[in-house]
């Protein structure tokens, strides 16, 4: 499974974007994708994460009616929509791809997640 993000750029605080994450490859084996984030000198967190099936979508508490994830299934594309952007969700934000299926639910460790994308750098100016 390879994936591609892309969609970060500058924003002032308020404003939004929109992260995509195109998969190819083995796709199928995709049990749950997901977005983190790693800010300069912190560890990666969880953003927001999308279970394919049944399909379902978890996102941090940080980010929870600002953020909504979504995906194409028909062309495997996995979004991610950021309104009222703040400084604080400044960060490289990863799309990351969890092969193991989890009954109900995903998991919101990087450790779980065994396809990266490679990071695309948002930054929310004040």
């Amino acid at each position: 499974v390879q994936l591609q993000a892309c969609g970060g750029g500058l924003v002032q605080a308020g404003g939004s974007l929109r992260l995509s994450c195109a998969a190819s490859g083995r796709t199928s084996v995709i049990d749950a994708m997901g977005w983190f984030r790693q800010a300069p000198g912190k560890e990666r967190e969880f953003v927001s994460g999308l279970k394919l099936k049944p399909e379902n979508t978890y996102y941090a508490d940080s980010v929870k009616g600002r953020f909504t994830i979504s995906r194409d299934s028909a062309s495997n594309t996995m979004y991610l929509q950021m309104n009222s952007l703040k400084p604080e969700d400044t960060a490289v934000y990863y799309c990351a791809a969890d092969s193991v299926y989890r009954k109900g639910f995903i998991s919101r460790s990087s450790a779980s997640y065994n396809y990266w994308g490679q990071g695309t750098l948002v930054t929310v100016s004040s």
